[in-house]
């Protein structure tokens, strides 16, 4: 199956952790592609997840100035165009590129800037949402959400919070994802990737964000399926990534397919294209290869992810009627 031309939505894409080879070498050119394989890409099997983040901080030092956040933005678009993507949403924590004198808000104005430029150049539709981290303070979380209501109206589009999903508790980010409720500012929040069905339950209950980053181990609980199915919550799964962070042995181990066949709305991703270095036309060919997945699942799921995509109804039909148009009808 020729997978390589089919129109494709990615809901989960972080662009610190995303930096091709090309554009690290152009900002950086003592990075040859041996450092960069070593240094920038992750091994095949991680230990954990932790052990999997040690390789953001690489991408994340060589964007802190405004020309080095453009780069890379402009690199992404480019990755995208060469997979056929035509809608995504990246992410990035705004706080994270800093250190060189830029304000938080500088950052999130200059990234903004860029992607409005690469979706004028590209023609693919993008947004962006605005990470919290595990890791960071009440304060900080509260920042972030405020960026994402300062930047209403333009392709900033919701709030998530990332991060060491195992190592930090949620009580730091509650006042955030409240006040992005009371707010209506759209939210979704990394959960049961590092921890169990537990951290998907806690994530719904203390947060309500309509979508989870990853949630893949949501398929170890029966009752939180019905959940997901009950509140349509959207399930943005990223199966190369997750063999790597070491949830799963082998590919054939994931319970995508299970969770498709559960009736839950979910869409594949690549998450991270540098520290795992997929395209979405390999991971669709590695569900043909191992589940079977033809054409109509991966139409079903394109569907479900502008369904739960934060645009607007209005661009959501047009996309939604680019991916009817081509892909084969059953």
């Amino acid at each position: 199956m020729d997978l390589y031309a089919y129109p494709k939505v990615e809901l989960h894409l972080h662009l610190d952790c995303s930096l091709s080879y090309d554009v690290v070498h152009a900002i950086d050119p003592t990075v040859t592609k041996e450092i960069y394989q070593s240094e920038f890409v992750a091994p095949d099997k991680c230990i954990n997840l932790v052990d999997f983040l040690k390789r953001a901080p690489k991408g994340i030092a060589l964007m802190q100035t405004p020309e080095h956040l453009r780069l890379v933005v402009k690199d992404l678009f480019a990755q995208l165009q060469r997979d056929h993507v035509i809608y995504a949403e990246i992410r990035f924590a705004p706080l994270l590129h800093t250190e060189q004198g830029l304000s938080p808000e500088d950052v999130v104005r200059i990234v903004e800037a860029a992607t409005s430029e690469a979706i004028t150049e590209t023609g693919i539709e993008a947004r962006l949402l605005l990470c919290a981290l595990r890791h960071f303070s009440t304060e900080e979380s509260m920042q972030t959400v405020r960026l994402v209501e300062q930047f209403q109206g333009t392709t900033v589009a919701g709030l998530d919070l990332a991060g060491d999903e195992a190592g930090y508790s949620l009580d730091a980010h509650i006042p955030a994802f409240q006040y992005a409720i009371e707010h209506g500012l759209a939210r979704t929040a990394h959960a049961g990737e590092a921890r169990g069905a537990a951290s998907v339950w806690e994530t719904l209950e203390h947060l309500h964000p309509t979508r989870i980053g990853h949630g893949v181990r949501s398929s170890e609980d029966p009752n939180l399926l019905d959940k997901l199915r009950a509140e349509k919550i959207h399930l943005e799964v990223c199966p190369m990534s997750n063999l790597q962070t070491n949830i799963y042995d082998i590919y054939a181990d994931h319970p995508v397919d299970y969770l498709y066949q559960q009736g839950v709305s979910l869409n594949i991703n690549t998450d991270c294209r540098m520290i795992t270095p997929v395209t979405l036309k390999r991971e669709y060919e590695q569900l043909h290869a191992n589940f079977q997945w033809d054409t109509q699942h991966f139409l079903t799921c394109n569907l479900h992810a502008l369904e739960a995509a934060f645009l607007p109804q209005e661009i959501k039909q047009k996309l939604k009627q680019r991916l009817r148009e081509a892909y084969p009808a059953s």
